[in-house]
């Protein structure tokens, strides 16, 4: 019982603290939720006007080429809204109502912020676009490709060496196959098998995913985009630095997408051996699978600023001006060919 008293008379002077303490009311700083809803009344204004295009692109250079080469007319009312960070522009082009954003590297800012337009905005669709590294040695610098299907390159099984091979992966990399001299010691890497996305869908099964190596574009938007192959690109960063061969617009052909930068030749044969794909970049696949997911139409619109593996990063600051530039040429021309809300 003394023990028990001895317990209590320690404790009760750090009890009254705490009582005394929680009667305190410090300054409330701003919260994400806080910041939320002073953006509320805005947003229902914005979306009562009607649906938008969501725009979303990646880098700086992407956006100043993009804002350079557009008639974009800012919102006179609510010309943006800051949320998460990032700054979303609401205006005009050619009288369709956008709401454009610049994401970020990386699947997850593309995700993030492609959720993020789909639940706060009114929006029909989203146009995605930027740069991206060239894998087919008939495409050059400065083209545009608006594939038909985009996958997740970067979804792999690191296996160990004394694994068997197959399974019901979709493609496996054995990269002993690459030693040099081929077949000279052991390879301890072993092999990556390439596996599929789980596809939580609005037009699914609750908590069942579907298991999915691409995800298609828009089909209706696909269609749309197919006359942009006859437009004129440029070919000039400027007067002193311009490409051999002008350059041209393919609508159909296929996307990678991981968190990695491709500068490596031999890596990038095989993905267009084993998987067709034509451009790789950080982002296209998670924007698309977003949408997927939503229910909501995607197109992708990338330019060509490198050839992975051939010059790299030292090319990408050479053409990557360009290859935004023609992008944007692109945005703009299919945006014209939406119809009005």
């Amino acid at each position: 019982m003394a023990s028990q008293d001895h317990t209590l008379n320690c404790l009760l002077p750090l009890l009254i603290i705490i009582i005394i303490s929680s009667f305190h009311v410090l300054p409330v700083s701003p919260t994400p939720s806080n910041k939320l809803e002073s953006a509320i009344i805005p947003i229902r204004k914005l979306n009562r006007r009607g649906t938008y295009i969501g725009l979303v692109t990646v880098i700086e250079t992407e956006e100043d080429a993009f804002l350079r080469s557009v008639d974009f007319r800012a919102d006179p009312t609510h010309p943006y809204l800051d949320l998460s960070g990032r700054r979303f522009r609401i205006g005009k082009i050619h009288e369709k109502k956008v709401v454009y954003v610049r994401c970020g590297r990386g699947m997850v800012n593309a995700a993030a912020v492609t959720q993020q337009m789909i639940d706060v905005f009114n929006v029909k669709g989203i146009v995605h676009f930027g740069i991206a590294g060239n894998m087919n040695n008939s495409m050059s610098i400065g083209d545009v490709s608006i594939p038909k299907q985009i996958t997740n390159a970067g979804l792999w099984d690191w296996l160990n060496p004394n694994n068997a091979k197959g399974g019901e992966d979709v493609a496996s990399l054995d990269i002993g196959n690459y030693n040099i001299p081929q077949g000279d010691g052991n390879n301890e890497l072993g092999s990556l098998r390439y596996g599929q996305e789980q596809l939580y869908s609005v037009t699914g099964h609750i908590n069942s995913p579907q298991n999915v190596f691409w995800i298609n574009t828009t089909q209706e938007w696909l269609h749309l985009a197919a006359d942009l192959e006859k437009m004129e690109l440029s070919q000039c960063v400027n007067a002193s630095l311009c490409l051999p061969n002008k350059p041209k617009l393919v609508v159909g052909l296929k996307a990678a997408t991981a968190n990695i930068f491709v500068d490596n030749a031999a890596y990038r044969n095989f993905l267009y051996d084993t998987f067709g794909v034509s451009s790789s970049d950080m982002e296209s696949s998670a924007v698309a699978m977003t949408c997927a997911s939503n229910g909501y139409p995607i197109i992708v619109i990338r330019g060509l600023s490198d050839l992975a593996g051939v010059g790299g990063d030292n090319t990408v600051h050479k053409f990557g001006s360009l290859a935004a530039t023609n992008t944007a040429k692109a945005v703009l021309e299919f945006i014209k060919k939406l119809p009005l809300s």
